[in-house]
This record gives C-alpha cells, sequence and structure tokens, in this order.
C-alpha cells in the first residue's frame, strides 16, 4: 500500500509542474550583448532565433542547424553556433529542449582545420 501511496504522490507531483515558458527578453539580452551575431535589431534577432525553433521542431539534424548558423553567421567557430541555437532553445521554445539534446547527442563539432 506504501508503494502504491508513493506512486500517486510522485505522478501528482510530476503532473503539476509548470510548462516551460518562453522568455524573449532574456533571449534578446544574451545574443544582442555577445559579439559576433550583428542583428539589424530585435526583430531580425527574434525571427532568427524563432528560425532556430522551427527548424528543431521539424527535427533538424543539430549538426544541420550548427552548420547552418556558422555559413549565415560567416564564421567557423562551433562554440558561437552552439551560443545561439542553445539560447533560441533554451529562452524561445524551451519545449524543445529534450528534442534537441536527442539531436545533439553524438555532437562532435566541426574538423579541427590547420591541426
Amino acid at each position: 500500500m506504501r508503494a502504491v501511496t508513493t506512486l500517486s504522490v510522485t505522478a501528482g507531483t510530476l503532473a503539476a509542474a509548470p510548462a516551460a515558458q518562453a522568455d524573449a527578453v532574456a533571449y534578446l539580452v544574451n545574443v544582442t550583448v555577445r559579439p559576433g551575431y550583428n542583428f539589424p535589431g530585435p526583430d531580425a534577432a527574434l525571427a532568427y532565433g524563432n528560425g532556430i525553433c522551427e527548424q528543431v521542431r521539424q527535427g533538424g539534424n543539430y549538426s544541420g542547424i550548427v552548420g547552418k548558423v556558422k555559413s549565415d553567421f560567416d564564421t567557423g567557430d562551433d562554440y558561437q553556433a552552439a551560443y545561439l541555437i542553445n539560447q533560441a532553445v533554451n529562452e524561445l521554445c524551451p519545449a524543445l529542449i529534450w528534442q534537441l539534446r536527442n539531436s545533439a547527442a553524438h555532437y562532435t563539432g566541426g574538423p579541427v582545420l590547420g591541426g
């Protein structure tokens, strides 16, 4: 009987957990303060971040999304691309965090050039 009670309390706690909320202000602060993205304005930054969310929502492969961001910003820096992707998903579409993590599970970064 005790196991059933514990299980029902745990299930009730999980069911009562609040849904993740988008935070556009946090996203804008994080991607406009960090150098390298140079969005012409907040609307462009939000549109780009929401585009990343849409790619994740449609099952986009993490390495493909990283490659697109690197191409769009003319950079070879995996960290710069990953930072923008992570900020977009964490702040604009947090319900997709698990999907992004699954897609990135075996990502090891781009090739090392000149090494």
